[in-house]
C-alpha cells in the first residue's frame, strides 16, 4: 500500500512538471503575459468582452505590447432550420464566425485563424418580444462560447514559439524585399531602346 501511494505520489509530480492538469483542477495559466487587443468594431461587445477575459487571466493589454491580437472580422448567419406545415420558418440556425491574427513588430502576421459557434431558436409570431429577447440571449451565449474558444487557443501559444513566427516573418519579408530589389537592378540595366525615327519625305 505504501509502494503504491509513493507511486501514485510520484506520477502526479511528474505529470505536474509536465505542465499536465486534470481537468477541473486549478487554472491553466497563460504563456503570453502582455497583448495588446484591438477589431474592426472598435467599440463592439466582443473586443471588450475579449479585453476583460484577457485581464482576468492575468493578461496585460495595451497598446504597444510586443505582440498584437486583431479580431478582424465578425459575421452573422441566419438560414431556416425547420418549417411550420405553412411554409413558415419554425426554427432559425445562427452562425457566427470570428476571423483574428496576430501581428508582432513591423506589424508582421504572424498567425491567423478563425472561430465560429452555432445556436438554434424558435420563431413565435405572437410573441415577437418574447423571440426578440430569446435572439439577444442566444447571442450573448453564443459570443461567451466564441471568447471562450479564443481564449483556450491563446493559451497554447508562447512568447518562444511568436519569437519563431517573428523571425520567419522577417526572413520572409526581407526575401521579398530582396527579389524586388534585384527585379528593380535588372530592369534598370537593360539597355533602353530609342524610339524609332521615321524618315521624313523630301519637299
Amino acid at each position: 500500500m505504501i509502494k503504491r501511494n509513493l507511486l501514485v505520489i510520484g506520477l502526479a509530480t511528474l505529470l505536474s512538471a509536465c505542465g499536465f492538469q486534470l481537468r477541473g483542477t486549478g487554472d491553466v495559466q497563460f504563456a503570453l503575459k502582455e497583448l495588446d487587443v484591438s477589431a474592426r468594431n472598435a467599440y463592439g461587445e466582443t473586443v471588450k468582452d475579449v479585453r476583460k477575459a484577457l485581464e482576468h487571466h492575468e493578461v496585460r493589454v495595451y497598446p504597444g505590447a510586443p505582440y498584437s491580437l486583431i479580431l478582424t472580422n465578425e459575421r452573422e448567419e441566419l438560414r431556416s432550420a425547420s418549417f411550420t406545415r405553412s411554409a413558415r420558418t419554425a426554427e432559425h440556425e445562427l452562425t457566427i464566425t470570428l476571423n483574428y491574427e496576430i501581428r508582432g513588430s513591423k506589424n508582421l502576421l504572424l498567425m491567423s485563424n478563425k472561430l465560429e459557434t452555432q445556436g438554434y431558436y424558435n420563431q413565435d409570431g405572437n410573441n415577437l418580444i418574447g423571440g426578440d429577447q430569446e435572439t439577444i440571449q442566444i447571442r450573448r451565449e453564443m459570443r461567451r462560447e466564441l471568447i471562450q474558444q479564443l481564449v483556450q487557443r491563446l493559451q497554447q501559444i508562447s512568447p518562444a514559439q511568436l519569437d519563431q513566427l517573428q523571425q520567419a516573418a522577417e526572413a520572409k519579408a526581407q526575401a521579398e524585399a530582396d527579389a524586388l530589389e534585384a527585379a528593380r537592378q535588372q530592369q534598370a540595366a537593360q539597355p533602353q531602346q530609342s524610339p524609332i525615327q521615321l524618315p521624313i519625305p523630301a519637299q
